[in-house]
């Protein structure tokens, strides 16, 4: 800093003796102005300074606690970070300290947020960035923008008096994907190479020590380089939450909200399969935002059953379909829900002919259990579902629309999982030289097996069909004990 202030009051001294002897300053002053002009330009662009990046000291208030869902997650997160809180005794071991801790997962899951917690934890400095903010056009800046991340980190726990410092890199598949990939432009290559190097030099019996932590979706785009041991030594893996998990993150989200007694967040966490924890804190908002518009003081069960469509599918759409396509989509719909009804009995959450997104209607059913191992018999049964309101549609109507066609892909590709697994008639194959003619014969004679069966089932209970299409027409959505009270009624209760 003195320095600059002896450089600029030296020139500015120059400048006044220059003029004192009756020297034209004018060329001397358009250099000036240039040369000013050109820095002020290449800062902004990005070609010299520094890149400031966050200080986020703040995100100490984030804990553990607060983060649901992602027990196992946790677990091993803490068992990394406990190398930077108890240096003292694994120094006595002669353990080295890990490098860097790498969180894969699907969007949504939390990878972020347990970075976050990671500082409160360790009691760390922490600094953070995006992979986006390291690449330019210009050579030479991302390397440059990597080396002063590190250098910052450690200044900003040396004024905090801090031994330790934690830097978060988010979409690390950006900074650190595959070398050579980019062709003509190095800079993509570059800046993975300082971070290689930075991440090499970090040692055990530095004054601070630096930990990377960084986060992706995309693992399978990341250099081999970054994961080998000695870098990216541990990997922990942020899945989608199972229905336990589920509850866990609801209770977390709507602790700040008043709930109704008919509210059972356990019902809410089966019916919501397969969402991760942002899908979740949206899901208790958006049942908060209906509650408000309905004024109401507390949210009831239906504001979240309501919500739940909006997140899967999107919101209410303004077209309003013929009276012929609502009762084709009524048709189609209830077809869905005959099926899985037979497939499994109970399973029917709600079915709606409300369109929402790019659907005009469709059927929602509640898993029993996270299932994650599929057998023939439930591969074959998903198909008899998907094909339920094409063939619901060619019994009750007389032929079929274009509806189907999402269903009829699906069913194709859920027969394609048998082929390919060794449960099909072909037994074990190598699906890469498996001729495609002989796959197409095999896919569609799985296909018709179950377009079979599901005639023979919508034929026999045409009737509760009718009623229920009649129902659905009235109201646009019903539960699927409505449905099922439909089917009892007509059937005796023997309709399974």
């Amino acid at each position: 800093m003195f320095i600059k202030e002896i450089a600029i009051g030296l020139s500015l001294a120059l400048i006044i003796f220059i003029s004192i002897m009756g020297y034209d300053l004018t060329p001397l002053l358009f250099i000036l102005a240039a040369t000013v002009g050109l820095y002020f330009l290449a800062r902004v662009r990005g070609l010299v300074g520094q890149k400031n990046f966050n200080d986020a000291s703040g995100y100490r208030g984030t804990s553990f606690t607060d983060i649901g869902g992602q027990d196992s997650a946790i677990v091993e997160l803490k068992e990394a970070l406990d190398f930077i809180r108890n240096y003292k005794d694994i120094k006595g071991l002669g353990i080295r300290p890990l490098k860097g801790i790498l969180l894969t997962g699907p969007p949504g899951t939390g990878k972020t947020l347990l970075a976050r917690a990671a500082a409160g934890y360790t009691d760390a400095a922490f600094i953070s960035a995006s992979g986006s903010e390291f690449i330019e056009m210009y050579a030479g800046v991302g390397a440059q923008r990597v080396r002063r991340l590190f250098q910052e980190a450690r200044e900003i726990a040396f004024r905090q008096k801090k031994s330790n410092a934690i830097i978060f890199v988010d979409e690390i598949e950006i900074l650190g994907g595959k070398r050579g990939k980019a062709v003509g432009h190095m800079e993509y290559d570059q800046t993975l190479n300082q971070l290689l190097v930075e991440m090499d030099g970090l040692k055990v019996e530095d004054d601070i020590r630096v930990l990377l932590v960084a986060a992706t979706n995309r693992v399978d785009m990341l250099d081999p380089a970054l994961l080998r041991p000695g870098r990216f030594d541990r990997m922990v893996k942020v899945d989608l939450p199972d229905k336990e998990g589920r509850l866990s993150v609801l209770k977390l989200h709507t602790r700040n909200k008043p709930l109704a007694d008919d509210v059972e967040l356990e019902v809410i966490a089966r019916e919501t399969f397969g969402f991760s924890g942002a899908h979740l804190e949206s899901l208790a908002n958006e049942a908060a935002i209906l509650a408000m518009r309905e004024g109401c003081t507390k949210i009831s069960q239906h504001h979240f059953s309501e919500s739940i469509d909006k997140v899967m599918m999107g919101g209410k759409l303004d077209k309003q379909p013929s009276r012929s396509e609502m009762k084709r989509v009524a048709v189609h719909e209830t077809g869905h829900a005959l099926l899985g009804e037979m497939v499994r009995p109970g399973s029917v959450s709600a079915v709606t002919i409300t369109p929402r997104g790019d659907a005009l209607g469709y059927m929602r059913q509640s898993p029993e259990d996270d299932t994650y191992l599929y057998t023939k018999d439930y591969l074959e049964s998903q198909i008899a579902i998907m094909l339920g309101g094409a063939v619901a549609e060619e019994v009750l109507l007389g032929n079929r629309s274009t509806g189907s066609t999402n269903d009829l892909e699906q069913a194709m590709c859920t027969a394609d999982v048998i082929v390919r697994a060794g449960m099909s008639k072909l037994g074990v194959i190598c699906p890469e030289s498996l001729p495609r003619e002989l796959k197409h014969q095999a896919l569609t004679e799985i296909v018709r097996e179950q377009e079979q069966r599901v005639k023979e089932v919508v034929a026999r209970l045409s009737p509760a069909l009718d009623q229920a299409v009649e129902l659905l027409l009235e109201k646009e959505k019903i539960t699927g004990d409505q449905f099922r009270s439909i089917l009892n009624k007509i059937t005796d209760g023997v309709w399974v």
